[in-house]
């Protein structure tokens, strides 16, 4: 019995993976079914597919094949295997390759990163779209319920995204707990609605093997070209496998995949296909109109729950990948708050969420209906599926030694796909396709302003201070005289070369210094998270007995650093005596940027680097600071 017990844990363990998995992950693509198909055959697109039985089979072929090569094989079996500790996502890949390009050349990294920025801005460009394309395509199902009940489907949408927003703030540990749940009978009955569907036309089977898709492709290619730009929206949320590998690790999501959500969206489809071969006039909702009619509306409040998980994911992701952005240095510090004591991943950006969620309801507003915003959608999903493949290619090579004639093969396969992807949406560009492009560049030019304006500050910033040894040499050899008081000050600095700019003006101008001088930066690491037992490195710059010392405290990119819990965990036998941290005072050197003649920047560049700045967040609170123990030492540098 107690070796039953012992075997049957691993598999419990495995179980509750996936079923936590099927909740946050898939919710993107799950509910995909909704919507990709009556856009398809939207008569109201600028190049409609026209419904035949040639080009039923030949879209339903493409469908299943696209998500096999896009999300099976480039997702699931290759780009999953490319993880940062335990991390995935493109944020990840940036990472990889930024720590592997110090042997392959600083200007093909720099090159490369760049790129992987701009995928990640596509990807808040994604995080807009999918709460919006996803709410409205469920509440579209009253239409099909109530028909006159359609001039609500707007102002009921609004009000779910307003109520998903506001709820951010209390966190999803709570309500976690039933998303896995809610999307396995999801995925079962969209699976049973599908097989009922495939019933009726049976032939619609057919469609799986690969020669529908390719003659399509050959001798209508005109129009398979176009329906691209729609069938792309069957892989929409195949990053989130991908970015949220860290919260459930590969094997579950793989098999979650594999076993329930695959099937059960390719059954989906098959019985769309069969639906509207059996009515061309289905292909106006054929998602709804496969549920029996006694069935319809409770398949509506499903589907809402479902879009609303899907958007739930999607949110968090975008918090993810702010979070990950500032601690590499591509945007500022964001007030960050962590929402599950259980679980890492489960944050909550304010300033984020707010910009989402007016972001989400201008679109809503805007665009009406899913079926516009389905033009819109597939642009920021193929952009970011492209740059991801083109760089776990790159990081195969240089971190595996992958062969070049395999990298060659699989990349010119994958990325002939993907490029086809691209090529179709572009066709969209005026009618929607120009709003992700113009998301991602926005989002992309903050991130490479602020880059570049926090390494002009920093550069500025270091020659004021002047190197830290030296200044600490003078201080011991009596110049300038200070007075020393009793107590511990911890100064925060960016590093040990210079010496903090409040640490020297309390000593030119207030000419005091502190019993006990602690210098601390905080040093961001490309990994998710530091070992707790390699976060500190302690530096007593040359003498032992002076009270000055200077404390490295290391953290990963995905962990929030708190000062006075690093500082706590200080040998002890050094700290007894010297460092009473009940007592500290920390100092901070606040910077004001003022707009400078200097040619570092362009005009309307330094103007956007200093706006941005003024979303940083308190960096008391950001480094877990007492504000009744924090001294703030201002100064003004030119950018």
């Amino acid at each position: 019995m107690a070796g039953r017990r012992q075997d049957g844990a691993p598999g419990t363990a495995r179980l509750a993976l996936m079923v936590g998995a099927l909740g946050v992950v898939f919710g993107d693509i799950g509910t995909s079914p909704i919507y990709t198909m009556q856009t398809v055959f939207n008569p109201a697109d600028p190049h409609p597919v026209p419904i035949s039985t040639e080009n039923v089979f030949g879209v339903v072929s493409l469908v299943f094949w696209s998500v096999m090569i896009i999300v099976t094989v480039t997702y699931v079996l290759l780009a999953m295997r490319a993880d940062n500790d335990g991390e995935g996502g493109i944020m990840a890949l940036i990472t990889l390759l930024r720590r592997l390009g110090g042997q392959r050349g600083r200007r093909a990294t720099a090159v490369l990163a760049a790129l992987g920025i701009f995928g990640a801005a596509l990807f808040f460009g994604d995080s807009m779209i999918t709460p919006a394309i996803s709410v409205l395509s469920a509440v579209e199902g009253l239409k099909v319920v109530q028909p006159p009940l359609e001039d609500l489907i707007v102002p009921i949408t609004a009000v779910i995204i307003v109520v998903l927003f506001m709820v951010q703030r209390r966190g999803t540990a709570a309500v976690g707990r039933i998303f896995g749940p809610v999307m396995i009978g999801w995925f079962l009955a969209i699976g049973a609605c599908g097989v009922a569907g495939i019933a009726t036309h049976p032939e619609i089977l057919q469609a799986l093997s690969p020669t529908y898709a390719l003659n399509f492709l050959i001798h209508h290619f005109g129009t398979a070209f176009f329906a691209l730009a729609a069938i792309v929206l069957a892989v929409t949320g195949a990053e989130a496998l991908y970015a949220d590998m860290g919260h459930f690790g590969r094997p579950a999501i793989t098999r979650a995949w594999l076993f329930l959500v695959f099937p059960a969206c390719v059954l989906s489809y098959l019985g769309q296909g069969a639906l509207i071969l059996d009515d061309p006039a289905n292909s106006s909702s054929p998602f709804f109109l496969l549920v029996p009619g006694w069935g319809r509306l409770a398949m509506v409040l499903l589907a809402t729950a479902a879009t609303v998980i899907a958007s739930q994911a999607v949110i968090t992701g975008a918090y993810s990948v702010a979070s990950q952005a500032a601690q590499l240095g591509y945007l500022p510090r964001l007030r960050i708050a962590y929402t599950s004591e259980s679980r890492m991943g489960q944050i909550y950006v304010p300033w984020i969420n707010w910009l989402l969620m007016v972001s989400v309801l201008t679109l809503v507003f805007a665009f009406r209906s899913s079926a516009a915003l389905a033009f819109a959608f597939g642009m920021a999903v193929t952009g970011t599926i492209t740059i991801t493949t083109l760089l776990f290619f790159v990081v195969a090579r240089w971190k595996w030694n992958t062969p070049l004639w395999l990298i060659g093969i699989g990349a010119t396969v994958l990325l002939t796909v993907d490029l086809l992807f691209l090529a179709a949406n572009l066709t969209k560009l005026i009618h929607g396709a120009w709003l992700p492009l113009l998301i991602g560049l926005t989002a992309f030019t903050v991130m490479t302003t602020w880059q570049r304006g926090r390494e002009i500050v920093t550069a500025e910033r270091e020659r004021r201070e002047g190197p830290l040894r030296q200044f600490v040499d003078r201080l011991r050899g009596g110049e300038p005289p200070v007075t020393t008081v009793p107590g511990t000050a911890v100064f925060l600095n960016r590093g040990k070369a210079t010496a903090p700019l409040a640490l020297r003006a309390n000593v030119e101008f207030n000419h005091v210094r502190h019993e006990q001088v602690v210098i601390m930066s905080i040093d961001t690491e490309p990994v998710p998270r530091v070992p707790a037992a390699d976060r500190i490195v302690v530096d007593d710059l040359g003498y032992s007995d002076d009270g000055i010392a200077h404390v490295s405290a290391r953290f990963g990119y995905m962990e929030t650093p708190d000062v006075p819990a690093a500082l706590r965990a200080l040998d002890p036998a050094m700290a007894e005596g010297h460092l009473r941290l009940d007592q500290a005072s920390y100092f901070l050197s606040k910077i004001e940027l003022l707009r400078g003649p200097a040619p570092t920047m362009a005009p309307w560049r330094k103007r956007l680097f200093i706006a941005t700045s003024y979303i940083t967040a308190d960096a008391a609170e950001y480094f877990g600071l007492p504000r009744d123990s924090t001294v703030i030492i201002g100064s003004q540098i030119d950018v």
